[in-house]
């Protein structure tokens, strides 16, 4: 089956040719036939599966196709469970909606208001939030619903794991009754399926295999860091080993990406960043040139990573760990790849060890722990938060709570590590690569 096969309008086959895409996945041959026929849809699709396009696609080819109602309000709201997410979202919509004329805005938490309210008043096809901050502009008057003609709810297991489904609730009955519903989850059993059944109308199920493997070619390990200048200093380090041939540093921000990038460049290693910020063109040329071996370390984003495939690639660097568990697994799978052997290294800080707990909860195996002489961790291995005490969830969130403005993922106690001056360092000044904009 091909793009053309799915009937999408002319000018998003070519936004889909324009990004390289050659055929739908599982997830979007299923997913897109049953939404453009209209449908309310409950998915079950990992991360890594290509389910964000499996419903951006439809929800642009409804408007497309649709004579928009009187009012500025959105058309099509798409809910996620956090930031970073809803980034990826939006560099979707915008890759795939690059020839159209439709206009969309994200509304999350962490940023500041004014901006969001201005794009607010003007009309809007399509936006993407977190379900805290969209309360906040949806109780202050910000938002009209009365137009609105499809809801999607994205990593819905998720949104509820971190205390949402409240909120989501709440926006849901604030919305049209005659709207199409499309909820997507990495399952669709307990409080997941309770959800569909109040907020979904007959809607069709869709699962896709999940992603888990076992990835018998790649050495895994971590290795515990006390703060930002630590893990620059263990990051140089292996860098520094021939061993490593070619590497992907992953980090969860853009301006993580940017920043790590550029130092590793003043330090003598061939590096560029990728991120969703760069035209398409532009990645292009540096997966180019990482291809070719122009280039040695290439620093990406989770959104910008995906998809490519870099023979004799022999590292993959978690400078910052995913939000999900399953985004490690497609992370590290970038090396190991067609028979060789790869190794994947995660430098954990003190506020990401939940994630390290999901991961080996996902994986089925612990991971590793390496110390290096000289660059030994100064604390023990904290506990993950689900162990610490009664109710805590895995993620750090111990109980049902509104985020409000602050959508800060890993659940920590927003205290900034300290900083420990007398490290090495790769360069630059000692902040998290994680505090820009994802």
């Amino acid at each position: 089956m091909s793009f053309t096969d799915l009937n999408l309008d002319e000018q998003l086959l070519r936004a889909i040719q324009a990004c390289g895409f050659t055929s739908p996945s599982d997830i979007q041959k299923q997913a897109i036939p049953v939404a453009l026929e209209g449908h309310d849809l409950m998915a079950s699709a990992q991360t890594g599966t290509g389910k964000t396009a499996a419903f951006v696609l439809p929800a642009l080819q409804r408007l497309l196709n649709n004579e928009p109602a009187p009012g500025h309000g959105p058309r099509v709201l798409i809910l996620t469970p956090t930031r970073e997410l809803a980034t990826q979202v939006t560099d979707a919509i915008r890759d795939l909606g690059k020839f159209s004329r439709l206009r969309s805005t994200t509304v999350v938490g962490g940023m500041p208001y004014p901006p969001q309210i201005k794009m607010l008043r003007q009309p809007l096809d399509l936006l993407v939030a977190t379900p805290g901050r969209l309360i906040d502009h949806f109780e202050s008057g910000r938002l009209d619903f009365g137009r609105l003609e499809m809801l999607v709810l994205d990593e819905a297991d998720r949104m509820l794991d971190m205390g949402f489904v409240d909120d989501v609730e709440r926006i849901a009955a604030a919305l049209p009754e005659q709207r199409q519903t499309l909820l997507f989850s990495a399952t669709l059993e307990g409080e997941v399926r309770n959800v569909a059944r109040r907020l979904l109308k007959e809607p069709q199920r869709i699962q896709i295999a999940g992603v888990k493997t076992n990835h018998d070619s790649i050495d895994q390990h971590i290795h515990q860091a006390d703060d930002f200048r630590h893990k620059q200093a263990l990051l140089a380090h292996h860098l520094g080993q021939e061993a490593v041939s070619q590497a992907i540093v992953f980090t969860a921000t853009k301006r993580g990406a940017d920043d790590l990038a550029k130092q590793l460049r003043e330090q003598g290693h061939r590096s560029a960043a990728l991120h969703g910020d760069m035209s398409q063109g532009a990645r292009r040329r540096t997966v180019e040139q990482m291809r070719r071996g122009q280039c040695r370390v290439l620093v990406a984003t989770d959104v910008a990573a995906r998809g490519i495939d870099i023979k004799g690639l022999s590292h993959v660097f978690n400078f910052d760990l995913p939000m999900a568990a399953e985004d490690y697994i497609h992370r590290i799978g970038r090396t190991g790849r067609g028979g060789a052997s790869g190794t994947a290294l995660s430098l954990v800080g003190p506020q990401e060890w939940d994630k390290v707990a999901r991961i080996e909860k996902l994986t089925g195996c612990k991971l590793n722990r390496l110390v290096l002489d000289g660059l030994e961790p100064r604390q023990p291995e904290p506990k993950p938060f689900a162990q610490r005490g009664k109710g805590g969830r895995p993620g750090g969130y111990g109980q049902k709570r509104r985020f409000g403005g602050n959508n800060k993922p890993g659940g920590g106690n927003g205290r900034k590590p300290t900083i420990h001056h007398k490290r090495p360092a790769v360069g630059g000044r000692p902040r998290s690569a994680g505090n820009g904009q994802g």
